[in-house]
């Protein structure tokens, strides 16, 4: 009889599509989640970063005509004066931040400034933090079921729509910018968790180090956010810097709910060939694990998730101790300008995204080439990015006034920093792709608060802000605790998938054939030798 006759399976007819959705069907889902992920924590960190250089702004300044400290007069004696009616730089400092806006003549944007102490500016910027790191738990439990989509979209939502109210609220009473910024908090603390948890469904394991690295689009955001803000304020009043980042915000979302899809799955336009690929590299348990019940017991006493949470503790650390101490240490102790200020400390995180993308490449290549096992992998990195820069933050402290050896050094420690998103930060979704939302928030729980404890020492530590030998203290315990905390991770730090990680099985279902497989398995078995009608097609 003729193969022909024989019809097992009808060949379908596939419809016609134009040039553009061709085109689309070329670029892999997987890419334009990674771009969504990229894009999403760059706008984030904008979002979340505005109000640092707004206020400055805002906030009347009495002492903007105050003397400079006898360190830095030397040098700002030998600088020519600037006449009236010429271009000058109006400096503005607030806390361990500061930026420079070039007004075109004497006369500024006519903007409402505020009377506000330095004690409610202090509590408008810490606010955000407060609830951030309350509202983590919440987040992976809410992406156990409502998905990655709704929780990341939506919480993107509630952060773009209070950065537009926030001028508004600005007028009514400075506690409703507070409200605002502490529900933006609350919103932005969801977003870990969220992304998080959907790379087990949408990453097969040998790529996950590469699309970690879509994490840094923060870098991003935080180096754009010094002249985005500065160019916004000079030209059209700081009004506008809320209205430009909250709508950034609002068109961003937009794109997420047009192309993002929880699963692979569920996604209309993934082509036949990239779906196979990521569902015989992605496990059965991850994706049957949506919806499982969150077994919060065993996460808390897990010792590999509490060995990725003080490692990290350890690594945040010693980042914010470049973010928040960095501009002010390059200000008192070496006397830059406010120009030079702001481009060194942005300069370092626009550069800290090209280092992960490194790092994260060859992560994945000593995977794939089997050099190190999984495990290996990841404390390699995770050493690199704590051990490195805890010995670099130790060698600026004692260098001095060598200001280019320093920069060095400085650019090197916060570029290794982000060697962590191949190794610890990257290990969770390792030992708990099913729960990776709520390992995360977990860890996210403790390791954030070094956001908090950070600056606080620093402040206790350092009197005065000229003096290098008080400075020498704070770089000396960044380095104790970034290193000291990696030690931690190196014993009880894994790569293996945890027993706690898998659904619980339905009681109701055994059977010891493959029918429960077969079920969840939407993917046709054919036996060897059947032929399709493409088959004589091809001949």
């Amino acid at each position: 009889m003729d193969e022909k006759e024989v019809n097992f399976l009808p060949k379908p007819k596939m419809p016609k599509v134009g040039c553009f959705r061709a085109v689309c069907d070329r670029i892999p889902a997987r890419l334009v989640l990674y771009f969504l992920s990229w894009s999403g924590f760059l706008v984030s960190f904008v979002m979340r970063n505005d109000i640092n250089f707004a206020l400055v702004a805002m906030v009347q300044d009495p002492s903007s005509n105050a003397t400079g400290s006898d360190h830095c007069n030397t040098v700002a004696s030998s600088m020519p004066a600037l006449e009236e009616g010429d271009d000058y730089n109006y400096t503005m400092s607030m806390a361990n931040a500061t930026t420079t806006v070039l007004l075109d003549g004497p006369a500024s944007i006519d903007d409402i400034k505020f009377d506000w102490d330095s004690t409610v500016q202090a509590v408008i910027k810490s606010s955000f933090y407060w609830c951030y790191v309350l509202s983590q738990v919440v987040g992976g439990v809410a992406t156990q079921y409502f998905g990655t989509k709704n929780v990341f979209g939506w919480s993107q939502f509630l952060t773009a729509a209070c950065s537009l109210l926030i001028p508004n609220a600005a007028d009514l009473h400075y506690g409703a910018v507070i409200l605002l910024r502490s529900v933006q908090g609350f919103a932005s603390g969801l977003t870990w968790p969220a992304m998080y948890a959907i790379v087990g469904y949408w990453i097969p394991p040998v790529e996950r180090s590469r699309f970690m690295s879509s994490f840094q689009g923060f870098s991003i955001g935080i180096g754009l956010t010094y002249p985005l803000c500065g160019f916004i304020i000079a030209h059209f009043g700081w009004r506008q810097v809320f209205y430009t980042t909250g709508t950034i915000g609002m068109i961003w979302c937009v794109f997420w709910y047009l192309l993002a899809y929880n699963t692979p799955q569920e996604h209309p336009r993934i082509t036949p060939e990239e779906l196979e690929y990521i569902e015989l590299n992605v496990s059965e348990d991850i994706k049957n694990g949506q919806g499982m019940r969150v077994p919060w017991r065993r996460i808390f006493t897990s010792m590999p998730v509490w060995a990725i949470g003080l490692t990290t503790f350890g690594r945040i650390w010693v980042h914010y101790t470049f973010i928040m101490s960095g501009p002010e240490y390059m200000q008192k102790i070496f006397c830059f300008d406010i120009q030079q200020n702001g481009l060194l400390s942005g300069a370092p995180f626009l550069c800290s995204y090209l280092s992960s993308v490194l790092f994260c490449y060859v992560a994945d290549l000593l995977m794939d080439h089997k050099t190190l096992t999984l495990t290996n992998v990841r404390k390699l990195f995770t050493a690199l990015s704590q051990i490195v820069p805890g010995v670099l933050v130790l060698l600026v402290g004692y260098l001095g006034y060598q200001i280019v050896t320093v920069l060095i050094l400085w650019f090197v420690a916060v570029t290794f920093i982000t060697a962590s998103y191949a190794g610890a930060m990257a290990n969770i979704v390792d030992i708990a792709p099913n729960l990776a939302g709520p390992v995360l928030a977990f860890a996210q729980t403790i390791h954030m608060t070094a956001s908090f404890l950070q600056p606080l020492v620093t402040g206790f530590m350092v009197t005065d802000s000229q003096n290098i030998n008080q400075w020498l203290h704070v770089f000396g315990v960044s380095s104790v605790v970034a290193i000291s905390t990696y030690l931690i991770y190196q014993v009880f730090g894994t790569a293996e998938i945890q027993s706690w990680n898998y659904p619980v099985p339905d009681p109701e279902v055994t059977s010891s054939d493959d029918s429960a497989v077969i079920a969840n398995q939407p993917m046709i078995k054919v036996e060897p030798g059947l032929k399709f009608d493409d088959d004589d097609d091809e001949e």
